[in-house]
């Protein structure tokens, strides 16, 4: 963090850079379905180190917490106003969109006959798989939000026990606990609702 402190702005940049990849497999986890149509992941990132680079002199300082976790928080604060930009706000909400085909746009034809065929085998694999989804988001609803933040940080955004400890300001210890346990509940959640 010594190379931000400096004026450089190069080395902040720098610096900052460094958490590019790990900042969008966050945001990408995070968005949803719909708005992530709309909003590409590269972009919140771009805006989260904008903003932290104009307010890293201040922060640096003050803060004794982990400098990623405190870019997580920038960057999930984007993730909140991009939901609500695309979900709440009513002028803007996904919910509205309707696509209007009058057959003068034949880019689309090559995906048609994907729209006419379903992925899935039968009509009863493609329920089972929707049951399914649903029970395994019952079962995360159920975790505490400690206990899905440290799984989604390990298994969607890909980090390493070590980067969980520094951005959580744990030590790794707990979030190998935090892992086994949130890991342990899931599973029994799953069993449960099946």
């Amino acid at each position: 963090m010594d190379e931000a402190d400096g004026q450089d702005l190069e080395a902040r940049l720098a610096f900052l850079e460094r958490h590019r990849a790990g900042l969008r497999r966050m945001i990408a986890a995070r968005l949803d379905r719909r708005v992530a149509s709309r909003v590409d992941p590269s972009d919140v990132v771009q805006d989260t180190l904008a903003d932290a680079a104009g307010r890293v002199d201040v922060r640096l300082p003050e803060h004794t917490s982990p400098f990623f976790g405190w870019l997580r928080h920038l960057a999930g604060d984007r993730v909140i106003d991009a939901h609500r930009r695309h979900l709440v706000s009513q002028r803007r909400s996904v919910t509205r969109e309707t696509r209007i085909c009058d057959g003068s746009d034949r880019s689309n034809d090559r995906h048609l006959p994907g729209r006419l065929v379903a992925d899935d085998t039968t009509p009863s694999d493609r329920l089972v798989r929707q049951e399914q989804l649903a029970e395994v988001r019952a079962a995360l609803d159920s975790l505490s939000s400690r206990d899905r933040e440290v799984l989604a940080m390990r298994f969607f955004e890909e980090r390493e026990t070590s980067e969980i400890a520094d951005a959580l300001g744990i030590s790794e210890g707990a979030v190998r606990v935090r892992l086994l346990r949130g890991l342990k509940r899931l599973r029994g959640r799953i069993e449960d609702l099946s």
